[in-house]
C-alpha cells in the first residue's frame, strides 16, 4: 500500500500550528512542573516530531529526486514517533492517578507495558534489511508487519481504559467525559488514516486530542496560587486524595503562620500578599537547597503544605527545621521589622493521619489548639488518635447525638452574695459519645455552627430546660431562674422568638423563669435580625445577661443598647485579680455597670480568697468551681436542695 503524489498535507500543517500554540500556552500559562505536565509537554513534543517528519515524508514522496536514504529516515522517524505517542499517553494516564510506587513493585506489570514497545523496536530494526514494516524503494509502502503499528497501538489504548476505569474515583465526570474523548479522536483519526491513507487525518486527531486535554485536564490557573505560584488548595486536595486512594506514604510539613491575620491587619492586604511571596520564596529555596524534591503548596490564610514522597523523606526534618529557623526570624518588610509566628508539624500520613478527612480537619486549625512553642512538633505528639478522630467525625457524632437523644444538660449553680444562697444556674450542653465519651463543648458547638446543626440543639436544650423548671423538683429549690446560652447562630435566626415562646407556652414556663444568655461575640453584631428578636422577647418578659465580658468584643455604645440585665465577668478578670491595675479596672467597671442598674455576675471563682475579694468589690453572684462545677440534673436537685437548706 502506497501513498499518492496528491496527498494533501494542509492537516498536518494545521495540526503543527495547534501544537505550537498549545506549547506556547503551556509555558505562558506557568504549568506546575509535577510529572503529568513533564509527560504533557513531552507528548506535545512527540506528536510534534511526528508530525515535522510527516510533512517531510510527504514532500520528499512527491520528489523524484529524493535521496532514498533521507526518505527512508523521514518516514522511519515518522513511525517512530508516531508509535511513541500510545505509550506515552499511558505514562500520562498513570500519572494523572499516581501510581508510580505500585509500578515499581510489579515486574510483570512493568513487563506487559514495555513488551508492546520493544516488538515494534525489533520489528524497526529489522525493516532496515526486511522491509517487513514499510519500504520506500519504488515509493512509500507499507509492509506486512505495517498492523503490528495499529495493534500494539491498540494495546495501549486498552491499558489507558483500564486504568481510567479502575481509578474512575480520582475523576470527576468532566475529566472522565475529556479523556474518552481524547482516546476516541486518537483512534478515530487512526482508523481513519488506515482505512483512507491519503487523507493525513491522524495527526490533526492528535493534536486535537492535546487541546481537550489542554483545556480539561491540564488547568494551571486551577491549581496554581497567583500570588505564591505554588500550587494551591484545590491541587493538595487532590494530591492527597489521591494519596490515601494508592495507600501511598507521604509526608507532609504543615505550615500555618499562627499570627497571620493580625500581621494583615496590621500592614493591610497588598503588603500580606508581599508577605506571602517572601515565605513561599524562602519554603522553595529551602526545598530546592537541601534537596528535599518535595511538592510545595500555599492553602489559604497563611497555610503552606510541603509534601514528601519515597526516598525523599529522609529530607523531611532538615527542611523542617530550616525552615522554621528562618521564619522565627525577623521579616524587614517595608522599613519595620516582622516577627511571624510559623507552627510547623511533621505529619505522616496514613500512620498520623489515617485519611484524607482526618488530615485535612487537623491542619486546618492546629495552631489555634496548641500554644506557640517555637520547636517543630510531630502530629502523633499533639493529640490522641482518639482526639483526632473526634476532630474528623464530629458532623457524624453530632448527628448520630440528634438522632438517639445523647445531648444531656448540666447545670452550674450560681450564688447569691446578698441572700447567702444559691438562687439560679447556667444551664450548659454536654455529650458523652458512646464510642468516644467525652465530648468537648467547644469543639461540638463550633462543629454545630458550622454545619447549621446548632438550631435543632438549642431547641433541645431549651426544651430540657422548660421541662426541668416545670417539674416539682424544681418547685422545691426555690430558684429565681435558670440560666440559657444561645449562640451567634441562633440570636441571628428570625425563628428564634417563636421558637422560645412556644416552647414556654407547651410547659406553661413564666417568662421570669427564663434568662437568655448571650456572647460578647454576638453583641458586638449589630444585624437587625438579632435587634428584632432581643426585642421581641423582651416584651414576653424574658431577661438576658452578657456573658464574656471583658473577652475583647465590647462596645460599650452596644452594650448600652442592648436590654441586658446582668452582666457577667469573664475569668481573666479572674485570673489576674491580683495586679493592682486589673483591680483599679474592676473597682471602676463593677461600679459603672451598678450605676447603669445591672447585677454582675463573677465567673471562674475557684478560692475563698476570690469569693471574699468579690464580694468586697460588691458584686451580686458568684459561680464557679469553688461551689461546684455542672453536674447532671438529678446531682443538682441534690447540691441545692442541701445547700440552701443548710444556709
Amino acid at each position: 500500500m502506497g501513498i499518492a503524489m496528491g496527498t494533501d498535507i494542509g492537516l498536518d500543517i494545521a495540526a503543527l500550528i495547534l501544537l505550537g500554540i498549545l506549547f506556547t500556552s503551556s509555558i505562558l500559562r506557568r504549568m506546575t512542573n509535577d510529572i503529568s505536565n513533564r509527560i504533557f509537554l513531552l507528548l506535545i513534543f512527540v506528536v510534534a516530531a511526528s508530525d515535522v517528519f510527516d510533512i517531510i515524508s510527504v514532500l520528499l514522496d512527491r520528489n523524484p529526486n529524493a535521496d532514498i536514504h533521507m526518505l527512508y529516515m523521514t518516514h522511519l522517524g515518522y513511525l517512530v514517533m508516531h508509535f511513541l505517542t500510545a505509550p506515552v499517553y499511558l505514562l500520562f494516564f498513570i500519572s494523572l492517578v499516581d501510581t508510580w510506587h505500585k509500578l515499581k513493585k510489579d515486574i510483570f506489570l512493568q513487563i506487559v507495558m514495555i513488551a508492546p514497545s520493544l516488538v515494534m523496536l525489533a520489528a524497526f530494526i529489522l525493516n532496515t534489511s526486511t522491509g517487513l514494516v514499510f519500504s520506500v524503494d519504488n515509493g512509500y509502502a507499507h509492509g506486512p508487519w505495517f498492523s503490528l503499528m495499529y495493534i500494539n497501538t491498540i494495546i495501549y489504548v486498552i491499558f489507558d481504559v483500564v486504568c481510567l476505569t479502575q481509578y474512575r474515583e480520582l475523576f470527576s465526570l468532566e475529566d472522565i467525559i475529556a479523556l474518552v474523548a481524547v482516546m476516541l479522536f486518537a483512534l478515530g483519526g487512526m482508523l481513519t488514516q488506515m482505512l483512507v491513507p491519503n487523507n493525513l487525518i491522524e495527526m490533526f486527531c492528535g493534536s486535537v486530542s492535546l487541546l481537550i486535554l489542554s483545556i480539561y485536564i491540564q488547568r494551571p490557573e486551577d491549581y496554581v496560587d497567583s500570588v505564591t505560584r505554588l500550587m494551591k488548595h484545590s491541587a493538595y486536595a487532590r494530591d492527597m486524595k489521591r494519596t490515601y486512594y494508592n495507600d501511598k506514604h507521604v509526608t507532609v510539613i504543615m505550615l500555618n503562620i499562627g499570627n497571620y491575620d493580625s500581621v494583615k491587619s496590621m500592614i493591610g492586604f497588598d503588603p500580606a500578599m508581599e508577605l506571602l511571596k517572601k515565605v513561599a520564596g524562602k519554603v522553595h529555596d529551602i526545598n530546592k537547597k537541601l534537596h528535599g524534591h518535595a511538592w510545595l503548596y500555599y492553602l489559604d490564610n497563611g497555610r503552606f503544605r510541603i509534601v514528601f514522597s519515597g526516598k525523599n523523606i529522609k529530607r523531611v526534618d532538615a527542611v523542617a527545621e530550616e525552615l522554621n529557623r528562618q521564619l522565627k526570624q525577623p521579616m524587614n518588610f517595608n522599613g519595620f521589622d516582622i516577627t511571624l509566628s510559623p507552627f510547623i508539624v511533621i505529619a505522616r500520613c496514613p500512620e498520623d493521619m489515617v485519611d484524607f478527612k482526618m488530615l485535612m480537619s487537623f491542619g486546618a486549625d492546629f495552631h489555634k489548639k496548641n500554644y506557640y512553642t517555637g520547636s517543630v512538633m510531630r502530629a502523633g505528639d499533639i493529640y490522641s488518635k482518639n482526639q483526632l478522630d473526634i476532630q474528623t467525625n464530629m458532623d457524624a457524632i453530632i448527628e448520630s447525638a440528634l438522632a438517639n437523644d445523647r445531648f444531656q444538660v448540666y447545670y452550674q449553680p450560681i450564688y447569691s452574695i446578698t441572700q447567702d444562697r444559691f438562687v439560679s444556674a447556667e444551664a450548659l450542653i454536654r455529650l458523652i459519645d458512646p464510642d468516644h465519651g467525652y465530648i468537648s463543648p467547644e469543639a461540638m458547638i463550633t462543629a454545630a455552627e458550622r454545619n447549621g446543626a446548632i438550631h435543632k440543639i438549642g431547641e433541645i436544650v431549651f426544651e430540657k430546660v422548660c421541662q426541668f423548671i416545670a417539674s416539682d423538683d424544681f418547685a422545691k429549690l426555690g430558684l429565681d431562674y435558670i440560666e440559657v446560652n444561645l449562640s451567634v447562630a441562633q440570636i441571628m435566626n428570625s425563628d428564634l422568638p417563636d421558637v422560645i415562646l412556644s416552647t414556654m407556652k407547651k410547659y406553661n414556663v413564666s417568662p421570669d423563669k427564663i434568662n437568655l444568655e448571650i456572647t460578647e461575640t454576638a453583641a458586638a453584631y449589630a444585624q437587625d435580625v438579632m435587634t428584632e428578636n432581643l426585642d421581641k422577647l423582651t416584651k414576653a418578659g424574658l431577661s438576658f445577661s452578657l456573658d464574656d465580658y471583658g473577652t475583647g468584643y465590647s462596645n460599650m455604645k452596644r452594650v448600652i443598647q442592648l436590654p441586658l440585665k446582668i452582666i457577667k465577668l469573664d475569668k481573666s478578670f479572674v485570673d489576674e485579680n491580683n495586679n493592682p491595675k486589673m483591680w483599679i479596672f474592676l473597682e471602676n467597671t463593677v461600679k459603672m455597670l451598678k450605676d447603669m442598674k445591672m447585677e454582675i455576675v463573677v465567673e471562674g471563682v475557684e478560692t475563698q480568697e476570690m469569693l471574699d475579694a468579690f464580694s468586697d468589690l460588691k458584686c451580686d453572684f458568684i459561680q464557679g468551681y469553688f461551689f461546684s462545677k455542672p453536674i447532671p440534673k438529678s446531682d443538682f436537685v441534690a447540691f441545692i436542695s442541701d445547700a440552701n437548706k443548710a444556709s
